[in-house]
């Protein structure tokens, strides 16, 4: 099996990474699958079309997709989504995104885009991440959707309810890097874990993290880079940034990489 870092719409790149790899391996991907690189809409295509051979989790920049196409948000400037937009399998393609998880449980690891919410343990980051799923595989998504955008509440309670709820679980799977003690988030910092702001940490760091144990997979954070511990392993070696694509093979743990040209100038997010 091996474990994908942000495609980020890297077609190419992904190409060749996936020429390295034997067509029978399972394939999980940490997400954001689409946006600023060069084709998105590539992209979403071959990974759709590897079928059940892969897991593909949602990342923050496929939400912004989805909610780009439910005419919820404007695309950016930097976004390189017309292409899906304008495709004729645009439907089949929404349709498959929104029915993508949020995290994944398999071979003695917890696999997700952004982080884990120190309060969380691996069995409720599941139940949670199953919950948003079927918000997202329902009629009324696109009022979900909606319902998704801000900062607050940034402290987990498992009183919250409704798009309070949703949202600061949204945020913590798809946007999280820095925690207080608290485990409340600091979702506008997005610097490496030398630059927590005064009185955080990154989130994998926090003395009372619950999913302590099981190895976390994660992408999302390429001013971290490429991170192997035993405990967390983030797989975001900014290959829209002009680094490298990486895959890491589990639970062996062997790295395979393709150098990446620029497909972004620098201003990380």
């Amino acid at each position: 099996m091996w474990i994908v870092g942000d495609l980020q719409g890297c077609l190419p790149d992904l190409r060749r990474l996936l020429a390295g790899i034997p067509a029978d391996e399972r394939l999980i991907f940490v997400g954001d699958l689409v946006n600023r690189g060069p084709d998105s809409l590539g992209t979403l295509r071959i990974v759709r079309a590897l079928g059940e051979r892969a897991v593909a989790l949602l990342g923050n920049h496929d939400l912004h997709l989805l909610a780009v196409e439910a005419g919820i948000r404007r695309a950016h400037g930097d976004d390189t989504l017309a292409d899906v937009l304008a495709a004729p399998d645009r439907a089949e393609l929404i349709d498959w995104l929104r029915r993508r998880p949020l995290a994944h449980s398999e071979a003695g690891a917890l696999f997700v885009h952004a982080g884990v919410l120190p309060q969380w343990s691996v069995a409720q980051t599941l139940a949670i991440a199953a919950e948003l799923q079927q918000r997202l595989q329902a009629d009324d998504y696109r009022d979900f959707l909606a319902t998704m955008y801000g900062n607050e509440p940034a402290l987990w309670n498992d009183a919250l309810a409704g798009p309070d709820r949703w949202r600061c679980a949204i945020n913590a799977l798809t946007r999280l890097r820095f925690v207080d003690d608290r485990g409340a988030m600091k979702l506008t910092a997005k610097d490496g874990a030398g630059a927590a702001p005064p009185g955080y940490v990154p989130w994998f760091d926090h003395p009372r993290r619950a999913t302590r144990g099981t190895p976390v997979v994660f992408g999302h954070w390429s001013t971290l880079g490429l991170l192997l511990r035993d405990d967390v392993l983030c797989l975001d070696s900014g290959c829209v940034w002009g680094g490298s694509l990486t895959a890491l093979r589990w639970p062996q743990r062997t790295l395979r990489q393709v150098a990446c040209p620029r497909h972004q100038a620098p201003g990380r997010g």
